[in-house]
């Protein structure tokens, strides 16, 4: 039984999602009715086939693409019913997004990549009001992510596994309510993406909510509750 207390837990949460794209003639169903709940403070993995929608599934949910069909709310708000404005900050704000291929900038240095989402959207004055926080802050996450004596390198310059953390600095930099995760060891060896998956379990531990996507029944094993997408539905479910 769910009370009234469990509902207010809930920080995401998708309703009927359904997703098709167009390949010339042929109409390719992705995601066909999918419902998920993620209450604050969860590590989440979804795990599934490639294929399988997974990834499609993780950027509905952190808007960076619209389902077809169904509602994701967060925080209980519609992220359908958010302006363009608001779908912005909602993105560099309110959720951090890590990549299987980290998307860092190699003309940047590894703090300003990480610093990076503080300038998105803030005028010259206002990066100039808040610069001196915002680097502060990125040399702080360097710091818990071990790589202070590496701030200053370019990204291209760091290993895969160094390159991860400092996405995930990235990540974290405007102190997001959400984090999601796709295939973030997808390009590692195992032991470099064990040390990965310690951080994200870290950062959950304390109180970061987390949503990972892997093909991975051993890395979906690490987290709180695994959830499994089988031909765009949601199959079976396990909590640890």
């Amino acid at each position: 039984m769910t009370d009234s207390t469990d509902k207010n837990d809930i920080i995401l949460r998708a309703d009927g999602l359904h997703k098709s794209y167009r390949m010339g003639t042929t109409e390719v169903r992705v995601l066909k009715g999918v419902d998920l709940a993620v209450k604050k403070g969860e590590f989440v993995a979804i795990i599934g086939a490639s294929g399988s929608g997974k990834s499609t599934l993780l950027h509905i949910l952190g808007a960076l693409d619209r389902p077809n069909k169904g509602v994701v709310k967060f925080e209980k708000r519609d992220l359908s019913q958010f302006s363009g404005g608001e779908l912005n900050r909602f993105r560099n704000g309110m959720v951090g997004f890590v990549f299987q291929f980290y998307h860092l900038l190699d003309e940047l240095s590894v703090l300003e990549n990480v610093y990076l989402p503080a300038m998105t959207g803030r005028s010259v004055l206002g990066w100039f009001a808040c610069r001196r926080w915002a680097k502060n802050r990125a040399g702080q996450l360097l710091a818990q992510l071990g790589l202070a004596e590496r701030a200053k390198h370019k990204p291209y310059q760091l290993s895969g596994g160094e390159r991860q953390r400092v996405a995930i600095g990235r990540a974290l930099m405007n102190e997001p309510k959400l984090l999601l995760a796709d295939e973030p060891t997808g390009n590692l060896d195992s032991a470099t993406g064990n040390g990965i998956l310690k951080v994200l379990e870290r950062l959950n531990r304390a109180g970061q909510t987390v949503v990972m996507v892997t093909h991975d029944e051993r890395i979906a094993q690490r987290a709180g509750r695994t959830v499994t997408l089988i031909d765009g539905k949601i199959g079976h479910k396990h909590t640890r």
